[in-house]
């Protein structure tokens, strides 16, 4: 199916992918760069680049691209869904799931369990990650974001790259601090040698983290992280370049972990405005059992 718009004078001058954006305010605006890219958008018959500056009299030829096919069976996973509405959801993550299908993980992911309790995920985020906004690592536990459709998805998206989703966790890290909050700003990149790992570097991308002391330990602090960026495993990197790794992390604290479940790391609140009835919304769930538990040991003998 193809359609043809012919620019006139008020819209000379615009770049091609925002003025497609406004004529179809329903089709994300990263897919409407991929197919001027991939030449499903033509300008005189020609292909262009995405900014191409628009001349009154082009002739802008439109050929919809059909959707890939989604070869992703639905599993049953129970997932608990604490709000759900026509645009959007927000699920609480359990630790021990990954959030989307990939190469080196071929177990079944929190978009497997989506496709199974939801009937409309947006799709502008690649076939194997429909409906994802934003990630949390497979150990970690906690609240995410789940567009329904595009305009949803972007809108969110947009959000976060403004700093205008509130991300609250609840970390456990070894040792003892003096201050009782503080900000650490220190830029993360890929590490040079281990690949799955990231690492402060400097050249990195911008990354802050704000902290406050919750709670002191004899050997451990339980703190309240706040993301104002979200890189790539930021608290875990982050609390690990202070001298201070999140409890159960075998890759950024000691090898020999405390807990059979990963690291003590819960994402216990999340908020944003809602993209089409622009109310602010506010979620926070409690922390996993055995975080809980673990928590209650340590309080028994050795809170100060």
């Amino acid at each position: 199916m193809s359609r043809i718009i012919k620019v006139d004078t008020a819209s000379a001058g615009a770049r091609l992918d925002q003025f497609l954006k406004q004529q179809m305010p329903d089709i994300s605006r990263n897919h409407l760069q991929q197919m001027i890219k991939s030449a499903h958008v033509l300008v005189n018959d020609e292909q262009v680049k995405t900014g191409y500056a628009l001349k009154t009299g082009d002739r802008i030829t439109i050929t919809y691209m059909a959707p890939k096919t989604l070869d992703l069976e639905p599993v049953d996973l129970n997932l608990d869904i604490v709000y759900e509405d026509d645009d959007l959801l927000v699920v609480n993550k359990p630790k021990g799931l990954v959030v989307h299908p990939a190469d080196s993980h071929h177990e079944p992911t929190l978009v497997h369990g989506l496709l199974h309790q939801v009937d409309d995920l947006s799709t502008i985020n690649s076939v194997i990650r429909p409906g994802i906004v934003h990630r949390i690592d497979k150990d970690t536990s906690g609240l995410l974001v789940v567009a329904k459709n595009d305009a949803a998805h972007q809108a969110l998206s947009d959000a976060l790259a403004r700093h205008e989703v509130t991300r609250l966790y609840t970390a456990l890290v070894y040792g003892r601090f003096q201050e009782t909050r503080g900000m650490i700003d220190a830029p993360i990149e890929r590490h040079p040698k281990h690949r799955r790992k990231m690492a402060v570097l400097s050249g990195g991308r911008p990354a802050i983290t704000h902290f406050t002391v919750l709670e002191q330990y004899e050997h451990y602090a339980l703190l309240a992280c706040k993301l104002e960026t979200g890189r790539t495993h930021q608290i875990r990197v982050h609390m690990a370049h202070i001298h201070h790794p999140i409890v159960g992390d075998p890759v950024y604290g000691p090898k020999q972990v405390i807990g059979k479940t990963g690291q003590f790391l819960h994402a216990g609140t999340l908020a944003f405005i809602h993209p089409t009835t622009k109310k602010q919304m506010t979620f926070t769930v409690d922390l996993p059992d055995d975080f809980q538990s673990f928590l209650s040991s340590l309080t028994q003998v050795s809170a100060s």
